[in-house]
């Protein structure tokens, strides 16, 4: 069984024009506590647009020896980040080449994208 830790990266909520970001760190910190539940090691990159973002996630990405990152929606289908999302994927493939690639529905969800991954015989 492979296992490993796992790294989540999203926009962070605090630093979106126009939304609301309580609920959504709220979520955050519910799929923050299922990681704590299923016992797996889990940072977090929450990343700001234009604020050196793409930096702020390879630093992330050579911190530790990932097994999965994990993409949130956030970047994944809104459709003006297309351009920013194939530059996330090209930098875990560059920066963490032995990790599986996961994506979550939300934040709540997360754990659950990283198991189907990191579980596997």
């Amino acid at each position: 069984m492979t296992t490993g830790r796992v790294l989540v990266v999203g926009l962070d909520p605090a630093k979106l024009d126009g939304w609301d970001p309580a609920p959504v760190q709220a979520a955050i910190a519910r799929g923050r506590a299922r990681f704590v539940e299923h016992g797996v090691e889990a940072d977090w990159c929450l990343l700001t647009l234009g604020d050196n973002a793409e930096e702020t996630l390879v630093t992330a990405l050579t911190g530790a020896d990932y097994g999965c990152v994990v993409i949130g929606g956030g970047i994944r289908t809104h459709e003006p980040l297309l351009g920013f999302f194939e530059k996330v994927i090209n930098l875990v493939r560059l920066h963490t080449p032995g990790a599986a690639i996961a994506f979550d529905s939300t934040p709540e969800d997360c754990v659950d994208a990283a198991l189907r991954w990191l579980r596997r015989p």
